[in-house]
């Protein structure tokens, strides 16, 4: 019987304070939030065909790992991109409105 050298992979990285697939542009974010949506880990990779199965599994795996940390991360950046979204509703209010009339206008 021969003895195979298993290894532990990371595939998680953080850079500048976002959490990415190592080797890839896809934030975590993506990946979890399909996961949270009820997306199977298969039509994940469909949407992100740069991902393997794996990637997209060890991706959910770091996540069920981490849970508590990576929702109070989640949480973080909807509370920021909802900041931002008002500044810029509110620095841009003129072409929000037209926006608004344009998009009632056509309803």
């Amino acid at each position: 019987m021969s003895t195979a050298i298993l290894t532990t992979k990371q595939y998680i990285e953080e850079r500048e304070g976002c959490y990415r697939i190592i080797g890839k542009r896809v934030s975590l974010d993506s990946i979890i939030y399909g996961f949270l949506a009820g997306q199977s880990p298969e039509s994940i990779v469909q949407s992100f065909p740069i991902l393997t199965l794996e990637e997209v599994y060890g991706t959910i795996t770091f996540y069920l790992a981490n849970r508590q940390a990576i929702d109070a991360y989640l949480s973080e950046g909807e509370e920021l991109f909802e900041t931002l979204r008002q500044q810029a509703r509110e620095s841009n209010s003129l072409l929000y409105q037209k926006l608004y009339t344009a998009q009632t206008s056509q309803s």
